[in-house]
């Protein structure tokens, strides 16, 4: 086992020990992050056949990617490299490693208790995810009556109010920028959030880990909301949104999602993935709770 800086190990090349965890464990989302938010040592725990991307700050040992950013977390082919890993640190630190589906959590506690540590797993979120149906009516057919009848009245409200929403995907730094301006003027910490630096990691996202952002236009072509987001040929994955406060009454959000999901059911997905968060609304639109789970240790604590 080595720790690196190499962003270019072959070993980012490994599949994530969990599936659907988009592009969270991946060379471009994690090398991006860095680039941008880079706090602590980088230590990438590589065996070649077994990959941890790892930060080592103010004595504990984490997951590359902070909690409030990255939804995933998972080991790159096993975690073997773990418990290489912790020989190494000083005793008294605590390893934390996060954002874990339970598979993965479950091997990273089994690479502690190889190194001899006392591992304790925790649930400290869920992400929401939704299984797609063969086609958008089965989808809505699955809803409960009331949800079914709301999201329908939306749609034509907004239909009939401001003209026939479209979707679009649209790239590259105005992109970016309408995106963020719709973030900003949200109101309480939302509209705090897009910094000028957030906007670059987010620009850095688009331009560099296959982040992707679609628009919800209304009839006369106005921006009415935007959502930033990752997918693959299984899953969609919702990483952020933001919408024109002067339209919430016609709820621009709830009409895109429904657009958004219509169109990852066409594609031919099977999951709509709206990541970390237990808001209520992912739920009324048929989302089920996926648990991530911690794992925590203390070097030379007891045993």
């Amino acid at each position: 086992m080595v720790t690196h800086q190499n962003w270019s190990t072959e070993a980012f090349d490994l599949p994530p020990v969990s599936l659907r965890v988009g592009p969270f464990p991946g060379r471009a989302w994690l090398e991006t992050w860095w680039r941008h938010r880079a706090v602590g040592d980088l230590l990438l725990a590589d065996t070649g056949d077994s990959l941890l991307p790892l930060t080592f700050h103010n004595n504990q040992l984490r997951f590359a990617g902070e909690a409030d950013l990255t939804d995933y977390h998972s080991p790159l082919g096993s975690a073997d490299a773990l418990s290489d890993v912790v020989a190494y640190l000083p005793a008294g630190s605590t390893v934390h490693l996060d954002s874990l589906p339970a598979g993965s959590a479950e091997i990273v506690a089994d690479a502690l208790r190889t190194a001899d540590l006392t591992p304790t797993t925790t649930q400290h979120t869920v992400a929401a995810v939704l299984r797609l149906p063969a086609t958008f009516d089965d989808y809505l057919a699955q809803l409960g009556k009331k949800e079914r009848h709301e999201l329908r009245r939306k749609r034509r409200r907004f239909d009939a109010e401001l003209g026939t929403g479209l979707v679009e995907r649209r790239s590259g730094a105005a992109a970016v920028d309408l995106f963020a301006e719709l973030h900003r003027r949200s109101s309480g910490d939302k509209g705090t959030f897009m910094t000028t630096d957030m906007r670059d990691f987010f620009f850095g996202l688009h331009t560099e880990a296959g982040a992707v952002i679609d628009v919800l236009v209304d009839g006369s072509g106005n921006p009415t909301a935007a959502m930033f987001s990752f997918e693959d040929d299984d899953a969609f994955y919702l990483y952020n949104s933001a919408f024109e406060p002067e339209v919430r009454s016609l709820s621009p959000g709830n009409v895109m999602l429904s657009h958004l999901i219509e169109r990852s059911i066409a594609e031919g997905r099977e999951f709509f993935d709206f990541l970390k968060g237990d808001e209520v609304y992912k739920f009324r639109l048929g989302a089920e709770p996926r648990p991530l789970l911690a794992v925590t240790a203390i070097v030379g604590g007891p045993r």
